[in-house]
């Protein structure tokens, strides 16, 4: 194969099957986005659910969605990406015009069910796909997959922070929550015609004791991966921490949590801004093991940094720093973490791994957050500290990783 000059512009230029994946994650964020915010309003005010049971179906979702991650990571290596892809397109829309209908708590229940487990289909689907041809891009360009994989991030990001921005006007143009719905159900629409126009088949593969119950063996006793997976936890545990640790430590500071918003924001148009440069040159300076490590270690600084700023009128600056400091380790280590996934497991692994992956991480959040729960009334330096532990020992984990990168494997299933 020959291989060509690596591309050393601002965004590399990715091949069109890589641009529709990109793509992708931007619309499916933005219609997801579009109505998560107001999911909880909806339900208390407008359907008159109490606050409990608000948790629970919101609890459902995510459940719904990171914990069948596995599934769908799984379905993708059997029958390829495109109609996991097309399946999960297809419940989503549905799953959003129910909500839009529900009025009961079963057919609430029911919905948001099914708008998760859509996620659980669909976003393996296009993350693990998104790997592989970052990979093939990489063996024939030379531009370093963490590069593809930040433009793929940065496009969730964007999609991240355009959602509510799109609920909001529908809102204030008069609609209601069932308008959002059907808004975010039109978006998927759009990207369901894209998709079935435009993504390639893969041959289909027949059942084989690889593909059946002894692959989540296989990939579930890859140390290697498992070491990933550990790591990767101890990240998304610690990025939770902006919707449990971080609100206690605004009100704390400032007497209300009305300031939320404007760090939440902070943080996404960080990621907008500058994933790109900063994945660009952490890419070509840093091996993934380091930069995992790297972004990781920021994390932890930003958890230590909060008990050593002082109250008073700057009391939102630890807040600010903890959220500039988590945004930047974000941005080092997820796109060297997903790269490293194509290294550590087989091609035929792949879509499994990606699933697992989150998975796994996701059954963490849930302990993690249970665990942080019971901290959030202790001292503000021993909460702080034992957070702060957290990216550390992920970090120390990453260091056994190794710091290399195997030759890619041909890649004969990505095609434009």
């Amino acid at each position: 194969m020959t291989t060509a000059t690596p591309d050393t512009g601002a965004t590399p230029a990715l091949k069109p099957y890589l641009r529709l994946l990109t793509a992708t994650q931007f619309a499916f964020n933005t219609g997801f986005y579009a109505v998560l915010p107001y999911l909880a309003a909806h339900l208390g005010d407008g359907l008159g659910m109490a606050g409990w049971l608000v948790g629970l179906v919101l609890g459902l979702r995510t459940f719904s969605q990171q914990g069948l991650f596995v599934v769908g990571g799984a379905l993708t290596d059997r029958y390829g990406p495109r109609p996991v892809v097309l399946t999960g397109c297809v419940l989503r829309i549905a799953g959003f015009c129910w909500l839009a209908q529900a009025g009961s708590t079963a057919t609430v229940i029911g919905a948001v069910l099914l708008i998760g487990f859509a996620a659980a289909l669909f976003s393996p689907a296009v993350e693990s796909e998104t790997a592989r041809a970052a990979v093939a891009h990489e063996t024939a360009t030379g531009t370093p997959r963490a590069q593809v994989l930040a433009v793929f991030s940065a496009a969730g990001q964007a999609g991240a922070f355009l959602g509510p921005l799109l609920g909001s006007l529908l809102l204030l143009l008069g609609g209601d929550f069932r308008t959002a719905c059907l808004a975010g159900a039109v978006v998927f629409v759009g990207v369901l015609a894209g998709h079935a126009k435009l993504m390639p088949h893969r041959p289909h593969r027949p059942p084989t004791a690889r593909t059946g119950a002894a692959l989540p063996r296989e990939v579930f006793a890859n140390r290697p991966f498992l070491v990933l997976c550990l790591a990767y936890s101890s990240y998304l545990v610690s990025y939770n921490q902006l919707y449990l640790a971080l609100p206690a430590e605004v009100e704390r500071a400032t007497g209300s949590q009305s300031a939320l918003g404007g760090l939440f924001a902070l943080s996404s148009l960080l990621v907008v801004v500058a994933q790109l440069p900063l994945t660009r040159w952490s890419a070509r300076r840093l091996p993934p093991r380091t930069a995992l490590v790297t972004g990781l270690a920021a994390v932890a600084t930003g958890f230590a940094a909060v008990p050593l700023a002082p109250d008073g009128p700057a009391g939102l600056l630890p807040a600010a720093a903890l959220v500039v400091l988590l945004t930047l380790g974000q941005m080092l280590l997820v796109p060297a973490a997903r790269g490293l996934v194509p290294d550590l497991v087989d091609d035929h692994q792949l879509g499994l791994a990606t699933g697992a992956l989150s998975s796994v991480s996701g059954l963490a959040v849930l302990v993690g957050s249970a665990a942080t729960g019971t901290l959030l009334d202790t001292p503000g330096a021993v909460l702080w500290t034992v957070l702060a532990t957290v990216p550390l020992t992920g970090a120390a984990l990453a260091l056994t990783l190794s710091g290399g990168r195997r030759t890619p494997e041909p890649v004969t299933a990505v095609t434009d």
